[in-house]
């Protein structure tokens, strides 16, 4: 199965913005990006599947021509207490913990990256089960670097040497 995953485009939060599974918009325009990302997918039709956060929804609906299917599994990291916090003034003892091993320190009502390296495991197991040709993932970047952990066989911990920018598509065969 081709599966192209698709990291949402640029929200309008302020750069150092926490913003995991809060719902934020999208920045506009961004009809132009959408067509480029489009123009960059096999032409012929394919199963889009998205976060149900509408940074993502926006996109999926851009590209598909059928209702899309949304997965609470494909939502990004939840950052709980530091959710639409910037970066910097979120406790240092709350965060020095968490940096020194965000694979399994929890934040604070939120996940780790392990909860949520699950949840996108579960996710692929369900997918692998289904006969689609091609799918389209509209997804958030810690998301997309669980994929890619999973598919390289890679630690967790090594996640952050795949690089994900806004609006790029990823190929992965499974």
């Amino acid at each position: 199965m081709e599966v192209y995953l698709i990291r949402h485009t640029e929200t309008v939060c302020e750069k150092g913005i926490c913003y995991g599974q809060a719902d934020v918009t999208i920045q506009e325009p961004f009809e132009h990006l959408f067509q480029e990302i489009k123009d960059q997918l096999p032409s012929e039709e394919m199963k889009v599947i998205s976060s149900p956060l509408k940074r993502c929804t926006v996109l999926a609906d851009f590209l598909s021509n059928e209702k899309i299917e949304k997965d609470k599994r494909l939502m990004e990291m939840d950052f709980g207490n530091w959710e639409l916090k910037n970066w910097n003034d979120i406790p240092q003892e709350e965060l020095n913990p968490w940096m020194k091993d965000f694979v399994s320190v929890q934040v604070p009502n939120g996940e780790s990256f392990e909860i949520l390296y699950d949840r996108v495991l579960s996710f692929i197991e369900d997918l692998r089960i289904q006969q689609h040709k091609k799918v389209a993932i509209v997804t958030h970047a810690g998301v997309i670097r669980s994929f890619l952990c999973y598919q390289q066989n890679l630690p967790l911990k090594e996640a952050f040497q795949n690089k994900v920018t806004f609006g790029q598509i990823i190929k992965i065969i499974l």
